[in-house]
């Protein structure tokens, strides 16, 4: 059999542009020509919706982007996903298949994330339909899990509709679940998976079809539009690239921040730069989302800043075309700490005084984005903001938090990657001690363990979440690991104010794991 698949962006909460792109692909002639063309799941009203799901005016406007298609689709065959109202159950996240101007079959989700739980009803799960003498299964990607040797009626093809949000070890776990359901079942199978952004949540791609013996046909690429039409019954393999998880890091951080920007109506962005690791590695990716053109950098030295540091914030910019300002904060600190004097009286300096410098920095920062429409990055990575290492209304300061989802030494490995053909970071932001610069001599080893073993134990107790003597059996000290878990549970207060991150890894803050906050 003949399929076209279609991997595509989809507009959340906007059946009319998605019907626009929808039409067009079915007026193709590799639509025209395949018996049956597939679509990811969600494809009118994109995901995830949200409360919106829930109001009677977007489904009807979904509602009356089907009618448009079923008009259409004389002489043709395809499968859409949108919410709809099934008869005497309530609302679904359905796969509905439209064939010669007519709903032929509609497939419910049964297996709900917990988002999707507070607006949707749970549906039956994978349905077979026979469609040109072939029994063909359709299911969304969580409910494929159904799909067994036992099964009712044994599938010839097996259609999996995704709208499958990135992390970093899913496409090959993704790519690993498709080839089992193909050995289990031999039978052939398509798998077709949306890419953009949504907010936080970033989305692959990485479509594919397989025969009924296991060989791969074609292989989406991953963070890019594409559709394809494939021949199910062909012998031949396609070659089957598997990039490294770097790579695909990076570029579903590149996709994601172009998204964010794009689908909320924005061109710039300004970022602190500070010479060191985590600046730099932001303001990369915003280049490579934005353009050079679209992205300041300012300059902000203290009193405790060292001239390398300036320097290689300097290189950086100019390494990538970056315009940048220098706004020394000395003055302002000085007249900050002179106004509150009166209040402080003879208290020792302490960390306050190293906080509002951040916080003179947060202001600069906000300044230059409310004078110039320029969005604030953020910059803080996910080590920090397990440990609360960085000051509320300072560093905390943007309105998306690039790195968020990435351990320090993830972003070490991020950097050294993009550097692999030449240098774009500056190497000395790379291999320096990491430090704050807020008081003389300070570095982040002052205040936290040395990166490789505090990001071990952090990836053991927030993704693996292990206990503290799981831990310590795992051969970490015990004392370190009660600090370090301390830490974590002091400062969920401080994330929950965090800017939105984007999500790539399996358990990011405030979106998988939500915990008490006291």
């Amino acid at each position: 059999m003949n399929v076209h698949i279609v991997q595509h962006n989809i507009l959340t909460n906007n059946p009319e542009e998605n019907l626009k792109w929808i039409m067009a692909e079915l007026d193709s002639k590799e639509s025209r020509d395949a018996l049956l063309t597939v679509f990811p799941a969600c494809t009118i009203c994109g995901y995830p919706m949200f409360g919106s799901a829930a109001y009677t005016d977007m489904q009807k406007r979904a509602q009356a982007a089907l009618q448009q298609l079923i008009a259409m689709s004389e002489h043709r065959a395809f499968l859409v996903g949108m919410p709809l109202q099934i008869q005497d159950k309530g609302l679904c996240n359905a796969i509905v298949f439209v064939q010669n101007c007519a709903i032929r079959g509609i497939v419910t989700k049964k297996y709900l994330a917990p988002d999707e739980q507070k607006y949707f009803v749970r549906g039956e799960g994978v349905q077979s339909i026979n469609f040109q003498g072939q029994q063909i299964a359709i299911g969304f990607y969580e409910d494929l899990k159904e799909l067994t040797k036992s099964h009712a009626e044994q599938p010839d093809m097996i259609i999996c509709c995704g709208c499958n949000i990135f992390e970093y070890k899913k496409p090959y776990s993704i790519r690993y679940r498709m080839h089992k359901i193909v050995e289990n079942l031999n039978a052939s199978l398509v798998f077709v998976n949306r890419i953009g952004g949504e907010g936080p949540f970033l989305f692959a791609g990485g479509s594919m079809a397989l025969n009924a013996a296991g060989s791969v046909l074609c292989q989406f690429p991953y963070f890019e539009e594409q559709s394809m039409s494939v021949d199910l019954q062909l012998l031949t393999a396609c070659d089957d690239e598997k990039p490294e998880i770097v790579e695909l890091v990076y570029k579903a951080l590149v996709m994601g921040l172009r998204e964010y920007f794009s689908k909320n109506g924005l061109h710039r962005c300004v970022i602190g730069l500070s010479g060191g690791i985590d600046s730099a590695l932001v303001c990369a990716l915003a280049v490579a989302a934005l353009g050079p053109e679209n992205v300041h950098g300012i300059l902000m030295p203290s009193q405790y800043s060292t001239d390398h540091s300036v320097k290689d914030a300097e290189d950086l910019a100019n390494n990538l075309g970056v315009k940048y300002d220098i706004v020394p904060i000395k003055d302002c600190f000085d007249a900050l700490r002179n106004a509150m004097k009166p209040v402080f009286g003879d208290r020792a300096e302490d960390v306050t005084e190293e906080n509002m410098q951040a916080r003179v920095r947060g202001n600069i920062l906000m300044a230059y984005s409310n004078k110039f429409g320029a969005l604030v990055l953020n910059t803080t990575n996910k080590s920090e903001a397990a440990m609360g290492y960085g000051t509320l209304y300072g560093d905390s300061c943007g309105a998306l938090a690039v790195i968020g989802d990435l351990y320090k030494t993830e972003v070490y490995q991020l950097s050294e990657w993009i550097n692999r053909d030449g240098e774009i970071i500056p190497w000395n932001s790379i291999h320096k001690a990491p430090s704050a610069e807020l008081r003389p001599g300070q570095k982040d080893s002052d205040s936290l363990p040395d990166y490789d073993v505090l990001d071990a134990i952090l990836n053991l107790h927030i993704e693996e979440q292990l206990s503290h003597d799981e831990i310590v059996a795992e051969g970490y000290d015990a004392d370190l690991v009660s600090q370090v878990l301390r830490k974590v549970r002091q400062n969920e207060w401080k994330r929950l104010q965090f800017a939105p991150q984007l999500k790539v890894s399996p358990m990011s803050f405030g979106l998988d794991r939500r915990v008490p906050i006291s």
